[in-house]
């Protein structure tokens, strides 16, 4: 959004702040981190949501619409020409990332915010979701004119442990459309993948996400019950992953980390469209030496060197 809400300190007691960040959201955060290190946080601290900046109608018109003007002076670099000139001579995988329908609309209304207005008031969540469908594909116009990227991920987030978030009526209703206009764009200036980033269960949204022209997926999270050797079984060469490696098993290491790995890689590594990894962020209870162990341990069952 152009232009940020200020970043301000509403209140300070108990050890917390309470505090308007960049998006407009009133947050709570410990007083352990400065408080605009919700802006750029390099790991998952945890907080707590107040309120989120669109309650209603007249809240998006007033506070949120304006801000994402896709030509606003400074949306682009001053050497975005320079910029994408050097990327075209890149030697390295140049990946874009893109907030989803699900996850910018999350952003303005909350979780629970925004699933109630899709009970409440579906025309109103079809609006947003179509500016930031209109919005996003606005932005993309000029960089995929200059430079052609080999990865576009969307970030979603939109699962549980053990289902979507919301109904796979409300996903085609309310996320689809956008998904769909995204790929067709990103299939037209030659982007070989198009990947999609869920935590949770994913099993019931795979073929949705197949369908809407997504052919690769992450973390694919051991612990929401999702089975990347059935999904490979069932999907074929229609869907690649990244993940897919227990951090559970990681964090106990030895023969645990070691069969964890082996029912993983053989399965899907020959048929290529897999990169293993940890099935999302690294936790701490994962040590350096297990995770050594690990790195080496893959290494060499992918014909790498230790």
């Amino acid at each position: 959004m152009i232009p940020n809400f200020e970043e301000k300190v509403l209140e300070h007691k108990d050890g917390h702040y309470i505090v308007q960040d960049w998006m407009g959201a009133i947050t709570e955060i410990s007083d352990t981190f400065d408080y605009t290190y919700i802006r750029s946080a390099k790991d998952f601290v945890t907080r707590k949501w107040h309120r989120f900046p669109v309650q209603e109608r007249r809240d998006w018109e007033e506070k949120i619409k304006w801000r994402y003007d896709p030509r606003q002076t400074g949306r682009f670099p001053v050497d975005f020409a320079g910029i994408t000139q050097r990327i075209n001579q890149r030697e390295t995988v140049y990946q874009l990332t893109i907030p989803g329908p699900f996850w910018q609309m999350r952003e303005w209304c909350g979780l629970e915010g925004l699933c109630m207005l899709m009970h409440d008031d579906a025309n109103f969540v079809e609006e947003m979701a179509r500016t930031w469908q209109d919005f996003v594909l606005q932005v993309l116009e000029p960089i995929l004119a200059r430079v052609q990227p080999d990865m576009v991920m969307v970030n979603e987030d939109m699962a549980y442990k053990l289902h979507s978030m919301i109904s796979l009526r409300m996903v085609n209703r309310f996320l689809r459309p956008a998904w769909e206009a995204w790929a067709g764009a990103l299939r037209d200036n030659g982007c070989p993948v198009i990947a999609i980033d869920s935590d949770g269960y994913i099993g019931e949204l795979l073929p949705v996400w197949i369908e809407a022209g997504f052919n690769c997926n992450f973390p694919v999270e051991v612990a929401a019950e999702n089975d990347i050797a059935a999904y490979r079984r069932a999907y074929g060469r229609k869907m690649a992953y990244l993940g897919g490696i227990d951090k559970r098993a990681i964090a106990a290491g030895g023969e645990t980390m070691q069969k964890e790995l082996l029912r993983v890689i053989p399965p899907l590594l020959k048929e290529g469209g897999f990169i293993p990894g940890c099935d999302h962020g690294v936790p701490p209870d994962i040590s350096w030496e297990n995770f050594v162990e690990y790195a080496k341990t893959l290494a060499e069952m992918t014909d790498g060197k230790s």
